[in-house]
């Protein structure tokens, strides 16, 4: 077997307790593995980094290719982007896919029937952190979707349901508030979910779907959303599933993957010996098949069923009445390692197979898309509080191409025939539209900023209003 050089970081917290007990347990099931090790984290950041991570370890991760990480700790106060995200980015891994599934009996859990792979898009959504101060009282966060990323999570989904013997993909949305942004989501899915009629398919809202998956989480397969809602879902699974600190997951991406544990540092409890290893194991467990060594991975994923079988557990998952030894760190890596080589006798057996690395054919860019300007969202800072003197000043710079049309708050159409029972902040969304054409040209919206300055109106922002194919690319006002 050829030896397949990867990328660790021990983090930070109880990281280095954790990777160490890892690769004990990957060394002694006899993995194929070479290792570089690099500094990522809290120790990089206080050092005056704000990236957390250096460019020499940069170049070691995109050499290797393959990357086990450890927890991290990002430091508290501003001025520190997470790192976790900044990696899933930088690298192009779009695709977080997180298994979690019961242990039952041995593991309590209210659901032992659970087994469900939750596939979060990884890239972009509010996780790509674009956020600014407008007035003195409003802050934004811009939540970007992509044609080109919904395509490639969706289908990743599908295929990997399909690889994998799953039999449905559920999609997880809130496209009934957000009609662009989650409804473009939904429209992926289900023009992708066509390509794929032997796997069923099915669209939940993803309140009463979270409800539902922390309910009757027997009910669902392979549940595939965006990154925010992901993050959420895949906790609550976890959790429900029997902990936290069991699962472990992978990002993936067309060159890169990176494995790590779920959960966080936990710094209260670094140095004590008492945190358990499971999460990052599974990661590595995930990584190990992931890259050819689907036997030592089903070795290693046996003697850790086995252990837990046999309830030798940590303090996170100990029960007097399900468990047998309360065990620390390195005790259950050494109950891990002296089990290798044997078979759960309750729980079922794996045996990964050597799958195929899963190919998302490259995105092919729509043609013929007839885009048209027909309006423009002037955002306003202004302190007065009564809309309809806010819509008095702002139709001063009414001009012959475009007029005021609508003037929001919070979202909420505050003008015309608003409610004097909504509450108003100094932010007002200003909707110009053409007086009779059915397009505008962007001079007309030059002059309506110029005539703005001249008004000393407070312009922040400004959105242009497109249609596409006679399709309205912009959201209504609530209440419009």
């Amino acid at each position: 077997m050829t030896t397949t050089r990867i990328t660790i970081a021990k983090g930070d917290g109880i990281g280095p307790e954790i990777m160490d007990a890892t690769l004990k347990i990957l060394n002694a099931a006899g993995a194929n593995l070479a290792y570089d090790e690099i500094d990522v984290g809290e120790k990089v950041y206080l050092s005056g980094n704000t990236s957390g991570i250096s460019e020499e370890a940069w170049g070691i991760i995109r050499k290797n290719k393959i990357f086990l990480k450890a927890p991290i700790t990002t430091p508290q106060g501003g001025g520190y982007k997470s790192l976790n995200v900044t990696m899933r980015k930088s690298l192009g891994l779009f695709a977080n896919v997180r298994p979690c599934k019961s242990l039952s009996p041995f593991v309590q859990t209210k659901h032992p029937l659970m087994d469900v792979v939750i596939i979060r898009e990884n890239e972009e959504d509010l996780y790509a952190g674009i956020e600014h101060q407008q007035t003195a009282e409003v802050v934004q966060c811009l939540k970007l979707i992509t044609r080109p990323g919904c395509e490639k999570i969706v289908r990743y989904a599908f295929e990997y349901a399909k690889q994998n013997g799953r039999k449905k993909v559920t999609c997880f949305s809130k496209d009934n508030i957000m009609k662009q942004t989650d409804g473009l989501f939904r429209e992926v899915f289900n023009e992708v979910a066509a390509s794929y009629p032997s796997i069923q398919n099915e669209h939940w809202i993803v309140d009463i779907a979270t409800a539902k998956l922390a309910d009757t989480p027997e009910d669902f397969d392979v549940i595939v959303t965006t990154n925010l809602y992901g993050d959420i879902v895949s906790d609550v699974a976890a959790q429900i599933a029997g902990s936290v600190g069991l699962a472990g997951s992978s990002n993936i991406g067309l060159s890169c993957a990176m494995f790590e544990a779920i959960h966080g540092s936990a710094p209260d409890i670094a140095g004590k010996n008492i945190a358990n290893p499971s999460g990052l194991l599974q990661g590595a467990v995930i990584m190990l098949n992931h890259i050819g060594q689907g036997q030592i991975a089903s070795k290693i994923q046996n003697a850790w069923l086995k252990t837990i079988e046999d309830g030798i557990h940590t303090a996170d998952i100990f029960n007097e009445k399900i468990s047998k030894q309360k065990v620390g760190t390195s005790q259950f890596a050494n109950a891990v390692i002296d089990n290798i080589g044997k078979l759960p006798r309750s729980l079922t057996p794996v045996k990964f197979s050597d799958t195929k690395e899963i190919v998302i054919p490259d995105y092919k860019r729509r043609t013929n898309i007839k885009k048209e300007l027909v309006g423009v969202d002037i955002f306003v800072d202004c302190a007065e509080q009564n809309p309809d003197k806010v819509a008095a000043l702002i139709q001063k710079i009414n001009n012959e191409s475009v007029q005021l049309s609508m003037i929001t708050n919070r979202g909420v159409k505050v003008w015309p025939n608003g409610f004097k029972e909504t509450f108003c902040t100094d932010h007002w969304r200003c909707r110009f539209q053409a007086k009779d054409q059915r397009t505008i040209s962007k001079q007309a919206i030059i002059d309506l900023l110029i005539a703005a300055e001249s008004h000393t109106i407070d312009v922040i922002k400004t959105e242009n209003l497109y249609t596409f194919n006679g399709k309205i690319g912009y959201s209504l006002g609530q209440g419009q």
